[in-house]
């Protein structure tokens, strides 16, 4: 049903999460991530909740896996739902229960966790883990798409994906990336990576426009000089 990263900027100390899935709109209910915590992915059949308490747990100061053993300890339903958490340090932690659908799997590694169900291949994951590693001096908003890329080009998931998010943090309670493909009948990622192009250019644009609106360019729309 769903695969999806969870990483840090080493460097930048932003965070972030690229996600997909056969659903509608993963991006709305899937990926969360706060500057100066954390991100976590929260999936399979989904409670959204479970992403803010552990960003509250992250923001208290608990590392990535005390986290998510606070809030899943007698948390009822937790056999359906898949967890994972990067934590302001770059530790991870992942849960996933007992009635995950289909193939699943995980892959850790240094800053980023990636996880899956309903997988056409258990490799995915890893194929994820890899790309983001390879790819240390990009953004992470392009390492993270980079490693959903990684992902559906090493099998993906059982069925079609229809909907994909790329979700990143840096320093204001804003995001500085929030990018969504709600729905695509075939292929959201190329469309989430569509979005990624476009957007770049003018990343720091819209946040000048936030911070210093003097910094800022004009819209180029009719009547703004």
């Amino acid at each position: 049903m769903t695969f999806s990263i969870v990483g840090r900027g080493l460097r930048s100390g932003s965070f972030g999460v690229a996600i997909t899935t056969s659903s509608i709109c993963v991006g709305a209910r899937c990926p969360h991530a706060r500057a100066g915590a954390g991100a976590v992915a929260t999936q399979n059949i989904t409670d959204p909740a479970l992403g803010a308490l552990l960003l509250d747990e992250l923001e208290a100061g608990f590392e990535a896996e005390e986290a998510l053993e606070h809030i899943t300890r007698g948390r009822r339903n937790l056999d359906y739902r898949q967890l994972t958490v990067v934590d302001n340090q770059g530790r991870t932690a992942s849960f996933t229960g007992a009635n995950i659908l289909g193939v699943n799997a995980e892959s850790a590694a240094e800053n980023c966790f990636a996880a899956g169900n309903l997988l056409a291949d258990a490799g995915v994951p890893a194929a994820m883990t890899e790309s983001f590693a390879l790819n240390e001096e990009a953004h992470l908003a392009e390492r993270l798409l980079g490693s959903l890329e990684a992902g559906l080009a090493g099998g993906g998931e059982e069925g079609t994906v229809h909907s994909a998010a790329l979700l990143v943090v840096h320093q204001h309670p804003f995001p500085l990336v929030d990018l969504r493909v709600d729905w695509h009948d075939n292929d959201p990622v190329g469309q989430l990576r569509s979005l990624w192009t476009a957007y770049e250019p003018q990343m720091v644009d819209y946040l000048n426009r936030a911070v210093d609106p003097t910094q800022a360019p004009s819209y180029g729309v009719p009547g703004d000089e």
